[in-house]
């Protein structure tokens, strides 16, 4: 169990460190107040929300591609004897 919380952890991380540098980079371009929904409308959040729920999408979409990775790197022998975590 120990290897799977390294391998969640080496994912994790990392992630967690580029989605706040993709946060940065994103909001230094884009007016939280100037955004709007996909039908249009004035999205009626405050900035704090925006930032906190993007922040967590970055994390996640990028969280998901390193777990991809480390599943696709996987060998053969490691997911026969499921040691996937």
């Amino acid at each position: 169990m120990n290897r799977a919380r390294e391998r969640a952890m080496s994912v994790l991380w990392p992630s967690f460190l580029m989605a706040g540098v993709l946060e940065m980079i994103v909001f230094s371009v884009v007016d939280p107040d100037q955004l709007h929904s996909f039908g249009g409308d004035a999205l009626d959040w405050s900035a704090t929300a925006v930032y906190t729920v993007a922040f967590f999408v970055f994390w996640a979409v990028i969280a998901v591609a390193g777990a991809l990775t480390e599943i696709l790197d996987a060998s053969a022998g490691e997911i026969n004897r499921g040691e996937m975590p």
